[in-house]
């Protein structure tokens, strides 16, 4: 026996075990129901007979932390909820002033908008470059977003993004009116660049701040922030379009919301749970040890060992077909509603929010059901990462077939295909969404940032092919051809994270860590 062990037992049947180190790992089992357990480190090894005498079950120290972790009483509402709240608005307020524009496009390329006609329009024959060139600005920062988050830490750098994202959308109509289509574009460039650092800052707070237990359901709170601002933009943005005031009163009152957000920011978020001046012991404690927290030194990002990843390469690959097929429902559903469908402004804006807020309602629900079935065991968290996303990402997929082959007289039909290929497409918000978190979580951001930042490129192609292949606008066999190169490439996402994707924290996420135990056992031996 390499340990020596010596064993104690109370009369509540705990067993404690002493060693000579430092470490002291301890359960409590009852009789009746199971055997006490005997909790060893990778390093132990136990005689056989002692172990048959003990009546014991080995059990491993990592398995005895998330039992200890799981029997604590759980924290309610607290500091941790605050910050998920906080990124849910940021993410809101941002895709609103994303999304007002493919609305506000309408209107400021048609005067009988508005019964105002003081309210300017502008015979512009580049929508859809202009809808594209957000994410001009969006692909390049992404993956220094998430290496300075982790290196600076998240919070003034979300509160600069957001200031430099509300100034850009409020000034639109001033450079819509000086330079023409080009002050626009450079406005929605400048947004993109800043909104780059939005998703990498909520993936920085969520690897810190979610517990493993309640993952799934915090990340989902944040990440329906994308479909609560799409509606609350589609709808108000074409209401205030086809309002006295104008379009340009969509860009003033989003433009201040980012404002507003920044005040809450500043003063009620940290970029750690150590860090937070209010934050009760009790809380701390259990984020901590959930997550395994031992130290907060940050180590240097193993770059090499991330891109030869094979399950973060399957992450990347996934959002790539995520980007295509959502880029191309976000920027052309209301413009699709407008030549095909004939719908009005108003009728449109609420329409066009229908797909979205049925994403926000079941995003919710997807949530709640895939940590209900991780924590009671029922599926292992890789099984429903892949589960999840099939579901979130083949369900768009056969709407968009079964919608570009619809006739023309089922527009109610059409609409239902139209909610459902985005509505069903919340569940992937629990598959490849959350999956940096899963596989790094001390580099969620960094993945997130490379992820986010590369696989935006068919962000900018998606409405680039609109323009190209749907000429004239009004030719719904033109549509279809669209609807169903976005759902091959849906499809082809699907199959690749079902194949080589991965919920398993990957080694070089503690690699000095386990630096540290092979160095131990050289000793040893």
């Amino acid at each position: 026996v390499v340990s020596r062990l010596s064993w104690q037992q109370d009369g509540r049947n705990e067993i404690t075990r002493n060693k000579r180190s430092t470490k002291q790992c301890w359960c409590r089992a009852f009789l009746r129901r199971r055997p006490p357990y005997i909790v060893l480190s990778e390093d132990d090894q136990v005689n056989q007979s002692e172990y048959w005498n003990s009546n014991s079950k080995i059990i491993s120290e990592e398995e005895n932390t998330e039992n200890a972790i799981s029997t604590n009483k759980v924290p309610g509402f607290g500091y941790r909820h605050v910050q998920i709240g906080l990124l849910f608005l940021m993410l809101a307020i941002g895709y609103a002033m994303r999304v007002n524009l493919s609305v506000g496009i309408v209107a400021m390329t048609n005067g009988n908008t508005t019964e105002n006609h003081d309210v300017p329009w502008y015979p512009w024959e580049n929508k859809s470059v202009i809808l594209s060139s957000f994410f001009w600005g969006y692909i390049c920062l992404q993956i220094f977003a998430g290496e300075l988050g982790q290196t600076y830490g998240t919070k003034w750098l979300a509160f600069v993004a957001m200031a430099v994202n509300s100034t850009a959308c409020f000034i639109i109509p001033f450079m819509a009116e000086w330079l023409g289509s080009p002050g626009v574009i450079i406005c929605r460039v400048v947004q993109g660049l800043s909104q780059g650092f939005f998703f990498p800052s909520v993936h920085n707070i969520l690897g810190k701040w979610a517990p493993l237990d309640e993952r799934s359901f915090l990340s989902m709170i944040a990440f329906a922030g994308p479909s609560f601002g799409t509606i609350v933009s589609l709808i108000a943005s074409g209401a205030i379009a086809s309002s006295w005031v104008g379009w340009p009163y969509a860009f003033y009152i989003f433009g201040g919301l980012g404002y507003v957000w920044m005040l809450a920011w500043a003063f009620l978020a940290a970029n750690t749970p150590a860090l937070h001046p209010n934050i009760s012991k009790s809380e701390k404690e259990y984020i901590e040890k959930s997550l395994s927290v031992k130290t907060q030194v940050v180590p240097p990002t193993p770059w090499k060992k991330i891109f030869t990843s094979v399950p973060v390469w399957a992450f990347i690959i996934t959002m790539f077909g995520q980007n295509w097929g959502y880029s191309t429902l976000l920027t052309e559903i209301p413009n699709y509603l407008d030549k095909i469908m004939n719908f009005k402004m108003t009728s449109n804006s609420l329409l066009s929010a229908a797909p979205y807020a049925t994403c926000f309602l079941l995003s919710f629900v997807f949530g709640a059901i895939s940590d209900f079935l991780i924590n009671r065991k029922y599926f292992t968290r890789q099984f429903a990462r892949k589960f999840f996303n099939t579901i979130g990402i083949l369900g768009p997929a056969i709407a968009l077939v079964v919608l570009s082959f619809l006739p023309d007289s089922q527009s109610t039909l059409s609409v239902i295909m139209l909610v459902i290929a985005v509505g069903i497409n919340s569940a992937a918000f629990v598959g490849f969404q959350i999956n940096p978190v899963d596989l790094a979580p001390k580099y969620s951001g960094v993945l997130m940032g490379i992820g986010n930042g590369s696989s935006n490129i068919f962000s900018i192609l998606a409405p680039l092919t609109v323009q190209f292949v749907v000429n004239p606008e009004d030719d719904k066999s033109l549509w279809r051809i669209i609807f169903i190169i976005a759902a091959c490439v849906y499809t082809a996402a699907a199959i690749i994270f079902i194949i080589f994707g991965s919920a398993e924290v990957q080694p070089w996420n503690d690699e000095e860590q386990n630096n540290e135990k092979e160095e131990e056992n050289k000793e040893k031996v």
